[in-house]
């Protein structure tokens, strides 16, 4: 028998929860929204007592209007789920990662678990959208 491991994934963890991330395309001088949701699974739910925090890296060119989210910040949050919504404005175009570290307690019946896990959520930012110039829009044909 043999056993296939995503890098930095251990089996029991992922057994436990997923997190889902929304990854935003974004222009500059504009404003789009990343998301991290955190989905507890196999009867473990998110501990609605214990501190719920994801710490933000932006690269240059990114703005976040907060470095750290923490359980007020939560856009949703039920037994099984936690969303953060996170803003994202850029200032320059390309490819950029901001790093984030999400830290949240899973809780069973008998049992708590701390849970630390890193991630990178990618932002495609494109050039700002510039106006036509006028020789290119379409004008009215003259009879």
């Amino acid at each position: 028998m043999s056993f296939v491991l995503a890098a930095g994934v251990s089996p029991a963890a992922d057994a436990l929860y997923e997190i889902k991330k929304t990854e935003p395309k974004v222009a500059v001088g504009a404003t789009a929204t990343a998301s991290l949701t955190i989905t507890a699974k196999a009867g473990w739910h998110v501990n609605d007592e214990a501190p719920i925090t994801v710490a933000l890296t932006a690269p240059a060119g990114v703005t976040l209007p907060k470095a750290k989210l923490t359980r007020a910040d939560l856009a949703q949050s039920t037994k099984e789920t936690a969303r953060f919504d996170i803003p994202v404005s850029a200032t320059e175009a390309g490819k950029k990662t901001i790093n984030a570290e999400a830290r949240f307690v899973l809780c069973q019946e008998q049992a708590c678990k701390p849970v630390k896990e890193t991630l990178a959520l990618a932002v495609d930012v494109a050039p700002a959208v510039a106006e036509a110039p006028k020789a290119l829009k379409k004008s009215p044909k003259k009879k």
